[in-house]
């Protein structure tokens, strides 16, 4: 049998050795380890707060040591997860369809999401878990005509303890992430390495022969005949990069900025996070309590359970890219210029909840969908395969999104990488 290398354990990684196992002999690499949720009562990393010791976003190890944080050259705060499952760890658990920008480039998915819903359980039906505060600015956002709607979830959400830590790792396994794929391409064969981090695509003569890795502190070649990357939207440009591969500078990260104000005993920290989305042209709202700000924001100095917040999701231009270990990703003026729009409806929302204005503050600008260096285009409608590719060299995660959405990604990442997993075995 034929074997298959895939970088990755998140949701295109998992997906792709899932649907390829047993049609190749799979081995995945995964740079991380074992993913464990925190635990812990709030109340301890609130005392930390409060000593000021937690004065850098890198310091979030100390709390959740499965959670990475880098920095843009503008000081923006990137996060995402390293272990097994990758970000889906740490997501919200949404299951939000946003292929439209993949719809004009020919690209239809209707069979994959098909599959999934088959596969995965989504549902809508959570609103019984909806404290009073969030149950209120639904009506509000309804009342001022922006359509919110219950945010579909992936998961068991009738077993949910509204224990607020679905960003943190789901501690009762109610949340689905792509674990759950990872088990089953292990339980029909494939291997998982752990603590093995790709360098490289070694490619010779036109093919790829397999990655050069760091792997038990010495470096290892593996070879392949099939080399699927779904290391991220950063980890695989990096990859395709050390290769020789050019990729284009069109990064975005879909930033994400809190609009808050204390409001005693909303309790919004445990609760649900984005429980009903209102979609803007540009960006997205939903509720949400932000842990980095809530940590790191010296704006954000009231308890846990007195913060009530507003998310904003930006679609931001797709502007960016990767030298070395540096990430280069500022916001354009009309990025700024939708993000202060988003702020005001926020500010708006709040007022009517029964906040004054200059009582509202923000938290901090951070991102974790970063996406779109090695974009999907029409003459890849039908193979999901670049040209500056070797044959047998997919990519199976954000990289491939053609633009922001100011969404969720997984969802759609998921799709992508059935599809991209079933040129592979029919190729």
């Amino acid at each position: 049998m034929k074997k298959a290398i895939i970088v990755g354990t998140g949701a295109g990684g998992a997906t792709a050795a899932k649907e390829i196992q047993g049609h190749f002999d799979v081995t995945i690499l995964e740079a991380g380890k074992e993913f464990r949720p925190f635990r812990l009562s709030l109340k301890v990393p609130e005392k930390l707060k409060k000593t000021g010791l937690l004065f850098d976003e890198k310091l979030i190890r100390l709390l959740f040591p499965a959670m990475r944080i880098r920095k843009t050259e503008d000081r923006m705060i990137l996060i995402n997860a390293v272990g097994h499952g990758g970000t889906t760890t740490i997501c919200t658990g949404n299951a939000i369809r946003k292929d439209e920008g993949l719809k004009r480039l020919g690209i239809n998915l209707d069979r994959e999401f098909e599959e999934i819903y088959r596969e995965i359980p989504v549902s809508v039906n959570h609103n019984r878990l909806w404290r009073k505060p969030t149950k209120l600015l639904h009506e509000i956002c309804r009342e001022m005509g922006l359509d919110p709607q219950p945010t579909p979830k992936m998961g068991y959400y009738e077993n949910c303890r509204s224990c607020g830590h679905c960003v943190l790792g789901c501690p009762h396994g109610v949340k689905w992430d792509s674990r759950h794929f990872l088990r089953t391409a292990l339980d029909n064969g494939a291997k998982l390495l752990s603590g093995c981090r790709v360098k490289k695509v070694v490619i010779e003569n036109g093919r790829s022969t397999g990655v050069l890795t760091n792997y038990k502190q010495r470096l290892q070649f593996f070879p392949a005949d099939l080399v699927i990357l779904a290391a991220g939207g950063l980890g695989t440009p990096k990859i395709l990069q050390n290769s020789g591969i050019q990729c284009e500078p069109n990064l975005f990260v879909d930033p994400v900025l809190c609009v808050a104000a204390e409001w005693k005993q909303s309790v919004q920290n445990r609760e649900i996070p984005m429980p009903f989305v209102v979609q803007r042209e540009n960006y997205m709202l939903s509720p949400y309590f932000d842990y980095l700000s809530f940590f790191f924001n010296r704006h954000w100095k009231y308890p846990a359970q007195n913060i009530l917040s507003m998310m904003i999701k930006l679609a931001d231009n797709n502007i960016g890219d990767l030298s070395e270990n540096k990430v280069k990703k500022t916001l354009t003026d009309q990025d700024k210029n939708r993000l202060e729009m988003a702020v005001a409806v926020c500010k708006d929302i709040l007022n009517r909840f029964g906040i004054k204005k200059d009582d509202i503050f923000l938290g901090t600008i951070n991102a974790g969908h970063p996406g779109g260096m090695l974009p999907l285009t029409e003459q890849e409608a039908e193979t999901f395969h670049n040209s500056r590719l070797p044959n047998n060299l997919y990519v199976a995660d954000a990289t491939l999104l053609p633009n922001s959405t100011g969404n969720p990604p997984i969802f759609t990442i998921i799709a992508m990488a059935k599809k991209v997993s079933r040129f592979c075995v029919e190729s």
